[in-house]
């Protein structure tokens, strides 16, 4: 592997990070959003879903 000059090596970062698009303002707080309604979402989901096993576990423990 050759081995980069630091120089050479941080003026490629720069140019790379040129190509970025960068998101707008308002594309970053929609995507926030969407990602934090969708943790609670799943959070609930899997609330419910211990809740239920916790549930069933206990019934088929309490019969003998």
């Amino acid at each position: 592997m050759a081995r980069t000059n630091p120089i050479v090596f941080f003026q490629q970062v720069r140019t790379e990070v040129s190509k970025v698009t960068w998101p707008g303002r308002n594309e970053v707080v929609v995507s926030t959003i969407m990602v934090l309604v969708l943790v609670i979402a799943a959070s609930l989901f899997f609330l419910l879903a211990d809740q239920i096993i916790s549930w069933l576990v206990s019934l088929m423990l309490s019969i003998r």
